[in-house]
């Protein structure tokens, strides 16, 4: 079956099979949010990005392991699951530096941008984003047989990047980090996960920055 992307609280999981690596989405919670489940097909090893809500469902999806829950900014939405997931898993945590002191769940691993976090032999790079919030953090992973794939947690959605509460410094500083540490770097043919919603790529987004900075949000 062909991976879309577009999953609904309630609903089934939606799976992308990669040479290295098996990328399962599933939405949870009131707040509609995506969380994703990272496995190495050669180790079995699992990453979860954002234990958002709905334990239970996040326990069936995982199965019987889960190594890392990665938090990719301190918004509550995105943690809600973590204190019962990793209680049940005993895996280990990984949040942004900055934003860690924000998540009540204590942060096992600190991620700085350029670090490199890894899932069985699998390799995604954190990139550290200002503005949705202090610390807030992109993974991407690089497919050696394909093109790059991209977690944006609420850093950069389809039609334009995260909330800011109307702050335009805020705004200003994540729209820079966004062109600079992501369209700057990363091909048109990049797939974006966002943390709520359907999946975009680069490419579409790309054509709309100037559009989204004279705007403002």
């Amino acid at each position: 079956m062909t991976y879309h992307g577009a999953v609904k609280v309630g609903g089934p999981a939606d799976v992308r099979e990669l040479a290295h690596l098996m990328i399962t989405k599933v939405a949870v919670g009131p707040m509609d949010n995506n969380a994703y489940l990272l496995r190495c097909r050669a180790t079995d090893r699992q990453l979860l990005i954002d234990a958002a809500n709905d334990a239970p469902v996040l326990l069936e999806t995982v199965g019987e392991r889960l190594d890392t829950v990665v938090t990719t900014h301190r918004h509550g939405d995105h943690w809600a699951a973590l204190e019962e997931v990793v209680s049940a898993t005993d895996a280990q945590t990984a949040a942004g530096r900055i934003d860690a002191e924000g998540i009540p769940v204590p942060t096992d691993l600190l991620l700085d941008d350029g670090d490199t976090l890894r899932v069985g032999e699998v390799s995604l790079k954190v990139r550290h984003l200002v503005g949705h919030t202090p610390g807030a953090i992109v993974l991407i992973y690089d497919d050696p047989q394909g093109h790059p794939h991209l977690f944006t947690g609420d850093c950069l959605f389809p039609g334009g990047i995260g909330n800011t509460q109307g702050d335009p410094e805020r705004f200003r500083t994540l729209l820079d980090d966004v062109e600079t540490k992501i369209f700057d770097e990363l091909p048109d043919e990049t797939w974006v996960y966002p943390g709520h919603g359907n999946d975009t790529t680069l490419g579409a987004e790309r054509p709309h920055l100037a559009e989204w900075r004279e705007r403002g949000w």
